[in-house]
């Protein structure tokens, strides 16, 4: 069971670089994500 399992979390700049990263590690751990980017097609 993840440690996130049940936790939303919202990122910006979610497209590449570390906001990116972030969704990625969050997601593994049982996270709902909330993305934003200001290019449309990264995010």
């Amino acid at each position: 069971m993840g440690v996130l399992k049940g936790k939303i979390a919202g990122v910006t700049g979610a497209g590449r670089g570390i906001g990116r990263e972030i969704c990625l590690s969050f997601a593994k751990q049982g996270a709902k994500i909330v993305v934003n980017d200001l290019g449309q097609q990264r995010a």
